[in-house]
């Protein structure tokens, strides 16, 4: 469990999250995330809402694939600004939408997209 935790940490710090910031963003107070990410034992949906707060997955993987993965993972980390195809997608509406908080002026003058 130490490992998953240690891995969501370092998620939202290279998000550039602070452990308050995952109260927007999953909806935790700032003690409770931060006793989960100490030691705490979150459910599978607590999990979920973590993983989506930080632009993540769940995932199960083999461990006869996990050597793959990691190598994969890897390669990707050492090559900066590389997209691969694997990972191309063309952003969605809601991905690319900003909030008014990024920016209080939109929709002003009639020129949302």
């Amino acid at each position: 469990m130490n490992s998953l935790l240690h891995q969501i940490k370092q998620r939202r710090l290279t998000l550039g999250l602070k452990q308050n910031d995952m109260m927007l963003r999953v909806g935790v107070s700032r003690q409770q995330y931060q006793r989960l990410e100490s030691k705490g034992n979150p459910r599978l949906g607590t999990l979920e809402l973590i993983a989506k707060g930080l632009n993540s997955e769940l995932m199960l993987i083999p461990k006869e694939k996990l050597g793959a993965v990691m190598a994969l993972l890897e390669q990707e980390s050492s090559e900066p600004g590389t997209i691969h195809v694997s990972q191309a997608k063309k952003p969605s509406k809601e991905d690319t939408k900003k909030s008014l908080s990024d920016d209080p002026w939109q929709g002003l003058l009639g020129d949302e997209s």
